[in-house]
């Protein structure tokens, strides 16, 4: 990158995978921080993800409450999925908006971010978009990703956030990020 020292850059000189499937790769990368010392740091590499912050004209956003048993806990997140190979992460929110929960978004997204939530020792990229109208097309037609879909209060969201109801990132980036850029006037 351009405007940063080379003394503060790490040298990467190899890595070595550990463990690959489909849904997660374990990497051992060989790298070199500033100070000289040299070891293998571990990289978690997860697929690309693509999340849709849907919302109607009452200020509500759509959401899914579903148990997550990695962490052992029930919780609201925003709908999303996989990104496939050649798909459009915008097209992706959407296809997994209707899937999940039978609502069409309308019109084209706003991208909110791209972001990596943990990349200190996880590559995981997620792109986030909002949609401000969404049309009822049917049921979900994957009924296993959440046990009540529910539009709530967009005011609401920072209370549920606050009190770790929300789960994950890719449901927290975008909520505040909607909640702030509307309170700056910018949404």
């Amino acid at each position: 990158m351009t405007g940063y020292p080379d003394e503060l850059s790490w040298t990467t000189h190899g890595e070595r995978v550990v463990y690959d499937n489909r849904w997660v790769r374990l990497k051992l990368v060989d790298v070199q921080p500033p100070d000289g010392s040299r070891f293998e740091h571990h990289v978690v590499e997860l697929h690309h993800v693509a999340v849709a912050l849907l919302l109607n004209d009452q200020e509500e956003v759509l959401t899914l409450w579903r148990y997550r048993f990695a962490v052992d806990q029930w919780g609201y997140e925003l709908i999303g999925g996989l990104v496939e190979e050649g798909e459009d992460p915008a097209a992706t929110a959407a296809r997994e908006a209707e899937e999940e929960t039978g609502w069409r978004p309308i019109g084209e997204p706003e991208h909110i971010a791209t972001f990596q939530p943990l990349p200190g020792m996880v590559d995981a990229p997620v792109n986030a978009y909002i949609w401000r109208q969404a049309e009822k097309i049917g049921e979900p037609t994957d009924g296993e990703e959440a046990a009540r879909i529910e539009w709530i209060p967009i005011d609401r969201m920072l209370g549920l956030i606050k009190r770790g109801e929300v789960l994950g990132s890719g449901a927290i980036v975008p909520l505040l990020f909607y909640l702030a850029s509307r309170n700056a006037g910018t949404s």
